[in-house]
């Protein structure tokens, strides 16, 4: 696999534009070798979100530079292991946050909370999990371990969100 290598330097102290970089860079999966300094595996997916943080910097002032990495098999391994960490964390992350809205949605339940409004909230809730798992997967290249149960981890969830959903169409049924 191909990586990428980002570096650059911003104009002035401008932590707001250091930030939507970072932002930027996070979001596509690249990960900190050091200060402003990115490794990302090529690839359409990658090399937008690269071509969006290098337009941030630009936009900023600074100086850009992408470098294709031509490296040894051990320094390649480092990078994978790295992202293969970053992503792991991020799996981590999600399966906490399933536990939260799992958590939350037996709270409903046990309390009978069973109302349009709180359906919505639920079905927000989850659907922005939906959404993190997704980006998660696409981004996940190499197999983070805990992949599996964040996707177990939200069908939990989904099934919960289900449970819920029927309970809340039943009371409003009821007279």
């Amino acid at each position: 696999m191909a990586w990428r290598v980002l570096t650059y330097r911003l104009s002035g102290d401008q932590s707001r534009h250091r930030v939507a970089v970072w932002r930027e860079l996070r979001r596509v999966g690249a990960v900190a070798l050091q200060s402003a300094t990115w490794a990302v595996p090529a690839g359409d997916r990658f090399d937008e979100g690269l071509e969006r943080a290098t337009a941030l910097v630009a936009r900023s002032g600074g100086q850009a530079l992408c470098f294709e990495v031509s490296a040894s098999d051990e320094t390649l391994a480092t990078l994978q292991a790295l992202y293969t960490a970053e992503r792991e964390a991020e799996w981590t992350e999600l399966c906490s946050e399933c536990v939260k809205a799992e958590a939350e949605l037996r709270r409903e339940i046990e309390t009978e909370r069973f109302t349009l409004a709180e359906l919505d909230e639920e079905e927000q809730n989850v659907d922005r999990l939906r959404r993190w798992y997704r980006e998660l997967r696409a981004k996940d290249l190499f197999g983070a371990p805990s992949a599996a149960e964040g996707e177990r981890r939200l069908q939990g969830c989904l099934d919960l969100l289900e449970d819920f959903a029927e309970r809340v169409y039943e009371a409003r049924e009821r007279p």
